[in-house]
């Protein structure tokens, strides 16, 4: 049975690229690339997948709405897909005594990135309105 010690051992691979699947108002899925990381969520302990999203996404209007998250990460044949409710943080989900901006960069190191200016990237953050996105899983499936 896959975990999310799979998903750890295989994100790197390809720089953190996993494909997040949302349900549209309609119900209609809208999938999209992101580059995740398994991290714990800091607002309850628990290890989930996250990634950081722009603010203006519409994956973050369905996750607001209740729409479970399904994370799915492909390295050749082998692939693992975790489904489960998602938690939002950042500054228009603000989580009491949650440093957004330190969040938003430990999400983005969990998922293999770096920066040569962390002002910058801080600025452009905020600029953009992104937030951590939290996948707690309630399913995992595949053959990673």
């Amino acid at each position: 049975m896959p975990d999310l010690e799979d998903v750890r051992r295989m994100l790197p691979e390809e720089h953190g690229l996993a494909v997040v699947g949302t349900v549209q108002r309609d119900g209609r899925v809208l999938s999209s690339v992101v580059n995740a990381g398994v991290i714990r969520n800091p607002s309850n302990g628990h290890e989930s997948i996250a990634f950081v999203s722009a603010g203006s996404a519409a994956r973050l209007r369905h996750v607001r709405r209740g729409s479970e998250v399904t994370v799915t990460v492909r390295r050749g044949w082998r692939w693992v897909g975790i489904t489960g409710a998602a938690a939002i943080i950042g500054p228009d989900d603000p989580v009491d005594d949650i440093d957004v901006p330190g969040l938003l960069r430990d999400v983005f190191r969990a998922a293999g990135g770096t920066h040569d200016d962390w002002d910058e990237y801080d600025r452009a953050m905020r600029d953009e309105r992104r937030a951590a996105v939290f996948v707690e899983p309630t399913r995992v499936i595949g053959n990673g």
